[in-house]
This record gives C-alpha cells, structure tokens and sequence, in this order.
C-alpha cells in the first residue's frame, strides 16, 4: 500500500496531465459534431473488422443452417417472379414503378445486440459499397432497423428493437397506419400505436410497412397481430405484434435505399423553411 502512494507521489503531475488531457479529449468530441462523427467513424471500421472476424468463424460452423434460409428465400423471390408474370398487373407499367425506385444492397450481420434498451447491428456494407446513414435495412422476413452510422466499409444499424426506433406501418388488410415502437421487453415482439378505435382488425392480422417515408418501401414484412388493448385515451389502439423476423438470429440483409430521397427531403425541407 505504502508503495502505490508513493508511486502517486512520485508521478503526480503526469497522471494529473493525462487525467486533464483526456477530459479536455471527452469534452472537444462531445461538444462538436465534426469530432464527434470522425470518432464514429473510426469506431466503426475497428469494431467492424473485429466482429467480421468473429462472424467469419460463426458462419463456417453454421453454414448447413444459412443455406437452407438462403435456399427458401429464393423459393420465395421465385413464386412472387412467377406471380407477377401471371398476374394482369404487367399490362400497366406505371403499377411496378415503386419496385424500381429503390437500390438493394446485400450485406452480413457481423454483430447484433438485442437484450439492452438501444439495440444496434453492426453490418459489412457501408460507403464504398453505396450504403447511407437513414436507409433501411430488411431481411427476407421483414424489416431489421435503420442505419445510423456508416465508414468506408461497415456500418451500424438502429434496431426495431431499440427505444428510440419509430417505423410507419400499417395493416396489411385496411391500409389504417400506425408507429411501430419496441417498449423493451420480448426480442420477438412490438408495439404498433395510434390505430384509431373505429378500424376493424383480427389477431394473426398482418403488418407491413406504408411506404409514407423515404426509408422503406411501402408492404415490407414487419409481423402479425398477437394481442391489443385500448390506450390510456381510449380512442386508440394499442396492437401487440408477433415479429416476422427473428431479430436474436440475423445473418443475411439487404440495405434499402430510395433513389429519389434526396429531391423528396429537399422538397419537404424547402416547405418546412418557407412556413
């Protein structure tokens, strides 16, 4: 004991410049936005190389599993293929546009948290391969979050399961729209708010997302209808949802990106400006 407060005594002032160095390191990134970005950044591409790593090792022991979800996904893309050949649609060009107007990336989960309150993902895709803060990321099964952060080649995703996550979506059956939340609780489950009292709906209902932002294509998967109740109001709903994806499990996503949502928030931030 008598050592350690010697060797206290005797670095005194180094340990009192490293002590002020890192304050004033906190205080400088935390108080502007430039910094605060580059250290994002940086994080990114560090933890990002370390996860990748770590999945790589992951997905060789697990790559039977991973071939059979990537082999019903292409069951899947093939029925709808050959739906939309069979189906009137193709006669009116202009019904398809909304497919056309989104850029997919294909990228792998090489991190996932989803047992804390802000849950985030980390993903092998980021600027180089085209991806953006504010795109949505989707799996087969349905929505997976949004990207908040991004470097050269990785980027981190804002889960469905994270409190700050608000996603517009709607039932599938009535096109009635609502917010998407998660309140903690299940991984496998969220809450859909603000459905008005008069809409009729059943449980095992579906719903997708409404394609009212420039984030997600409008009918993306979300989940079913396990539950509901009234809100504290009463003139809202409050539906339970089952989740389509196994958020504890992701492997495989796409990165959604609108090609139009530069000239659509320039739009709207021209008229938020003017009023």
């Amino acid at each position: 004991m008598q050592q350690i407060i010697f060797f206290f005594i005797r670095n005194k002032n180094s340990l009192l410049f490293l002590l002020l160095f890192t304050v004033s390191v906190f205080l400088t990134i935390n108080s502007h936005s430039f910094h605060s970005n580059k250290v994002a950044t940086s994080a990114n591409f560090f933890s990002g190389g370390i996860y990748s790593v770590k999945q790589d090792i992951k997905d060789y022991f697990n790559l039977r599993t991973q071939n059979t979800i990537l082999s019903e996904e292409n069951k899947r893309l093939r029925r709808l293929l050959s739906n939309m050949q069979n189906s009137q649609l193709l006669q009116f060009p202009d019904s398809t546009d909304i497919i056309w107007k989104y850029n997919y990336v294909g990228a792998r989960v090489v991190n996932n948290s989803f047992s804390k309150t802000k849950n985030h993902l980390t993903i092998d895709a980021g600027r180089n391969d085209g991806v953006a803060i504010d795109m949505g990321v989707i799996s087969s099964k349905g929505v997976v979050g949004i990207v908040n952060s991004i470097s050269a080649n990785y980027a981190t995703v804002q889960s469905v399961l994270n409190t700050n996550s608000q996603i517009n979506a709607k039932l599938k059956n009535t096109n009635h729209f609502g917010t998407l939340v998660w309140r903690t609780g299940s991984p496998f489950e969220a809450t859909l708010i603000d459905i008005p009292r008069q809409v009729k709906f059943n449980v095992g209902d579906t719903i997708v997302t409404d394609g009212k932002s420039t984030i997600f294509p409008e009918g993306i998967l979300i989940g079913s209808i396990k539950d509901y109740k009234l809100a504290t109001n009463e003139d809202y709903y409050e539906l339970q949802i089952l989740l389509f994806n196994d958020m504890t499990n992701l492997r495989h996503v796409y990165v959604v990106g609108n090609k139009d949502a530069r000239e659509i928030r320039e739009l709207e931030n021209a008229l938020e400006n003017a009023q």
